[in-house]
């Protein structure tokens, strides 16, 4: 059974990082982790995190704060989730899933006044869609448009 965990980044998985790659019609609805990681440094309402599959980067996504939050809902103790991609090499083995799945914990743990998890996905990216609404997300029916086009805002509430 492989371990699933979440790790805030660190400069010792920069490597794996600058060596993730997404294919065409995934990198249409998100970032690279490089690049969304540089964002991050310069903004500290974004805290970039790793998804480790028994200790190698399998994914990464960032929580950003009211920054972020504010374009998607108006509940200033929510945190933004972005950036959301797992590398292709480990695609298809549950790993969203699981990262999900344990983010709640994640995110009581580290930012305890945080009661809610706002994301945006874009409407064609059927596939996330399915994967964020299995694992706890709720569409609520509030829209915005993107950098590419109509998002759904999909909520978690955090008990």
């Amino acid at each position: 059974m492989k371990t699933i965990s979440l790790a805030f980044y660190q400069p010792q998985y920069e490597e794996q990082l600058k060596a993730f790659y997404l294919p065409p019609h995934q990198s249409d609805f998100t970032v690279l982790p490089y690049e969304a990681l540089q964002v991050s440094q310069e903004d500290e309402e974004r805290h970039p995190v790793v998804i480790l599959q028994d200790g190698q980067v399998a994914g990464f996504f960032v929580l950003h704060g009211w920054g972020g939050v504010q374009s998607y809902s108006t509940n200033t103790s929510a945190m933004l989730l972005r950036a959301f991609s797992v590398h292709p090499n480990f695609q298809g083995q549950g790993i969203a899933s699981e990262a999900i799945q344990i983010l709640p914990k994640f995110v009581r743990e580290h930012f305890p006044w945080c009661d809610e998890i706002v994301l945006g996905v874009n409407h064609a990216n059927e596939a996330a869609q399915r994967v964020y609404a299995r694992n706890g997300f709720v569409d609520q029916g509030n829209r915005v448009i993107g950098r590419k086009g109509e998002q759904y805002v999909m909520h978690m509430v955090l008990k």
